[in-house]
């Protein structure tokens, strides 16, 4: 039986809160809009209901179960709050008559408490290991009932409120629930949809924040916009089960290892008639083109550079604000996950370059995102990048701590990603790291070490471990921290592989030089050896290295244009028979002559000619050669794999090395870095009878001399560099050398 909309008018002044309360709900202030809003129980067997619902013109409240009126709810003195009372208790929905037409939903403020107490305290502990699907936007049922529920933390806050489309972006309309004392702020829009825009509007301690993005947002509006979307949930039909099930082996220490690196955005675009970029490719486009190229050069990885939200397209994806949104700039989150399930069953790896050093201070962002400085460092001493212009995670707190565990945990696992690469590690490890004395603030010992970070990044890979099995954690750490690739139970850093960027810098300073100067730089190549197996590397050419006047790879190289390209292809076969995983930035597989530019494509139209096709191809070559070869590979993390013939001819710039098997089996590496051929360059070997050339750089399908030796070379009983028999080779010009015994 519905109550008539008179008796409801002459009662609605009895069911109003106090004036203190009204004027805090008008002003958008009230702390706990639960308390005032929604079905209240009268003490006598009915319910008070009230809405505040700013501009509508009318309220009325139905059957939870049918269209029947059970009372109509009178506005009351107070614009937009509408109360009224039902003799009985029970569900309910409201109609709302807009100005722009009619709305039917149930009540988000006849919900209960939303989150569980286990997830509030995992969260405050900094432990909860699935927080995509705990905070952010939801679709969920409650109490039968479809909708989306939204949480967020903001502990210092004094009110937040969900804003959208769905509320004309009126933060009156949704304040949202605080729980205690976890700081989280929740609430359930009934009827609500995936596809929604929306954000957070928090009043803080000096007023309006900028509206906020959502933390844990698992979609975003494209760039430049900056709101969060309600993403459907992620409904992936995996294909990949053999793939998983086989990543630990083929991912070892033992197995062979070749990324390449890539930017997504810039490595293949649609392009107009003028050659411009006309449109970036989607995930699934990005597949059909990307996986074929990846398995003719042989490489077993792909490696991203950051794909989570980024509001700068120029940051390359480095100063990332939504750390579990894939961009929206190359498709939706079920794009993302159908481009890595198409890897796995085409056999290549997935590795993402993943940002926990420090975040932009955009407005819309994490900054001061709930007043004060909640995610980052409060002292700029310790929370702002003086490099970067960015803010730094303040790690010591559990609810950083827990939110970054929980972004990597939810790529490995929502994503079936295979890897990250942490990026900028130093910069965690170290509170001085480029910052002068009296610009950095000590640990708690007094020493330069930054012990959170340090305690997050064991924490992180301890987890990984668990959460992820077969999963690589790889650290781009610069400096000589000991420890990096050691387990945490030894006191490392627990990372699977550490990008060797002494190998990088010294290889490259070595390899721009004149040959003529060369023989004073003879220990640059061979330094490497003295730590190769001090950590677990990577031998990283990155997409640093070819920009910012560094100039392309080949361009770095000296010479007229035959010696760049022997240049090039020599040490890349220096860098592919070297101890250490291989990681190659996209662009340098062809020699691209100009630097990496992100708003561009590749200049794919070089591989008409046929130096670039060359280095292509000795680029597949080496790889397959790597990967077949357990010489190259499987023991490339310990001493016993490798052995020096030739080390310390500088005169000639001649390096020449044995790789050994794990049972045994030899194979021989030549390096001439001078342009001049040596003819009959004797070199001790172990093995007698005949030796294959398996790969020359300067072979004639390289574009290379085709200066060599024939094919194979006969061991003879002449005693040379320690070992009773040698090979009198010919070792080309600016050229690696490949041999292995029949």
């Amino acid at each position: 039986m519905s109550v008539s909309s008179r008796d409801q008018g002459q009662s609605v002044g009895k069911w109003l809160p106090t004036a203190k309360d009204i004027e805090a709900l008008v002003r958008a202030e009230h702390a706990d809009p639960f308390a005032i809003l929604g079905p209240h129980d009268d003490g006598a067997g009915g319910q008070v209901i009230r809405a505040f619902l700013p501009d509508a013109l009318a309220v009325q409240v139905l059957a939870s179960d049918s269209d029947e009126v059970l009372a109509d709810l009178p506005a009351s003195r107070v614009p937009g709050l509408f109360v009224g009372h039902l003799p009985s208790l029970g569900r309910y929905r409201l109609r709302i008559q807009w100005p722009g037409g009619e709305q039917t939903s149930e009540d988000p403020y006849s919900f209960g408490p939303l989150l569980g107490e286990m997830d509030l305290y995992l969260f405050a502990e900094g432990n909860h290991r699935d927080l995509s699907a705990c905070l952010g936007a939801q679709l969920t049922q409650v109490d039968g009932i479809d909708g989306v529920r939204f949480a967020v933390w903001a502990p210092n806050a004094r009110r937040v409120s969900v804003v959208g489309d769905f509320n004309v972006w009126d933060g009156r309309r949704h304040p949202m629930r605080l729980r205690h004392p976890s700081g989280v702020w929740e609430i359930f829009i009934p009827r609500l949809q995936a596809g929604e825009a929306y954000k957070y509007e928090i009043l803080g301690a000096n007023g309006i924040l900028p509206l906020k993005a959502d933390p844990v947002a698992l979609a975003t509006t494209l760039p430049p916009n900056t709101a969060s979307k309600v993403a459907p949930k992620l409904a992936m039909a995996w294909q990949d089960d053999a793939w998983m099930q086989a990543r630990g082996a083929a991912q070892a220490v033992t197995a062979p290892l070749s990324i390449y690196e890539l930017h997504v955005g810039s490595w293949q675009c649609e392009v107009d008639d003028l050659g411009e970029v006309a449109r970036q490719y989607g995930w699934g486009e990005l597949a059909e083109r990307l996986i074929p190229y990846v398995l003719e050069l042989g490489f077993t990885h792909v490696e991203l550079m950051p794909i989570m939200e980024h509001p700068f397209g120029g940051s390359w994806g480095y100063q990332p604000l939504s750390q579990f949104a894939p961009s929206a700039r190359f498709g939706s989150p079920q794009d993302f996950a159908g481009f890595v399930n198409a890897c796995h069953l085409a056999g290549i790896g997935v590795i993402l370059d993943w940002v926990p050093a420090h975040f932009p201070t955009d407005a819309h962002g994490l900054a001061q995102f709930d007043g004060t400085a909640l995610y980052e460092y409060g002292n700029p001493l310790e929370g702002f990048h003086q490099d970067w212009d960015t803010l730094i995670y303040n790690l010591g707190r559990t609810e950083v701590h827990g939110f970054m565990l929980a972004s990597a945990l939810h790529w490995l696992k929502h994503f079936h990603v295979d890897g990250l690469r942490v990026d900028a590690v130093a910069s965690m490890l170290y509170r001085d790291y480029s910052r002068k004395a009296g610009e950095w603030v000590p640990n708690r010992h007094g020493g330069r070490e930054n012990l959170e970070a340090i305690d997050f990044v064991r924490h992180l890979n301890d987890v990984v471990a668990l959460e992820a099995p077969g999963a690589l954690v790889i650290a781009e750490e610069s400096t000589a921290w000991p420890g990096v690739s050691q387990g945490t139970q030894q006191g490392g850093l627990g990372f699977a592989y550490k990008w060797n960027m002494g190998w990088m810098h010294d290889s490259l300073h070595y390899i721009q030089q004149d040959p003529v100067y060369r023989g004073h730089h003879h220990n640059e190549l061979s330094f490497g050896l003295v730590y190769a197996w001090s950590e677990r590397f990577i031998l990283p050419i990155s997409h640093d290295e070819v920009v910012h006047g560094k100039h392309s790879l080949i361009d770095k190289m000296p010479g007229d244009r035959w010696q760049k390209f022997a240049n090039l292809r020599a040490y890349l076969s220096f860098m592919w028979t070297h101890p250490g995983k291989k990681l190659l930035f996209m662009g340098c597989e062809f020699g691209q002559w100009r630097e990496w530019n992100h708003d561009q494509q590749l200049d794919w139209y070089l591989l008409q000619y046929p130096e670039h096709r060359g280095v292509q191809q000795l680029v597949g070559d080496l790889n397959r050669l790597y990967r077949e070869a357990p010489e190259l590979h499987q023991q490339d993390h310990l001493p016993q794999g490798f052995q020096w013939l030739v080390g310390d001819d500088a005169i000639n710039s001649v390096y020449a090395w044995l790789r050994w098997s794990a049972d045994g089996r030899p194979l021989l590496v030549v390096a001439n870095f001078t342009p001049v051929p040596r003819e009959g360059y004797r070199i001790g070997v172990p093995l007698g009878g005949q030796w294959s050339e398996v790969l020359n750089s300067d072979a004639e399908r390289y574009a290379g001399s085709n200066y060599g030796n024939g094919g194979s070379v006969e061991a003879q009983t002449v005693p040379s560099h320690g070992q009773a028999l040698s090979l009198a080779l010919n070792l080309p010009p600016l050229a690696v050398l490949v041999l292995r015994p029949q």
